[in-house]
């Protein structure tokens, strides 16, 4: 059985891949909406530009509280090497991940 703690991290992580899809989308109805070739409806391009940036806030947020969360997470302090290795590898991808964010997202 999966933890509590874990599970919810997992929905939250799942949430997170529906919520990139999501921006993907907008940001291809946006495309779409600016190669009309009547020109683009304002406000459907504002609604679309507005829910992506409320949706990458969301994301970030979301990346940032698990990045946090598995930082301070040390399950495996008096365990086997591959087990503290396992780990310690989940958390540099998650420091990629959060490098990588910082840098896409604008200050």
């Amino acid at each position: 059985m999966v933890p509590q703690g874990q599970s919810s991290s997992l929905q939250r992580l799942h949430h997170v891949e529906k919520r990139i899809v999501r921006v993907v989308e907008l940001a291809g109805a946006v495309m779409v909406e600016l190669g009309n070739s009547q020109g683009p409806l304002t406000d459907a391009v504002a609604g679309h530009c507005r829910e992506f940036t409320l949706s990458m806030k969301e994301i970030q947020t979301t990346l940032h509280e698990e990045i946090k969360g598995a930082s301070e997470y040390h399950p495996f302090d008096k365990c086997d090497y591959s087990a503290t290795i396992a780990n310690e590898i989940c958390c540099k991808k998650l420091e990629y991940v959060k490098i990588l964010d910082n840098s896409e997202s604008p200050d």
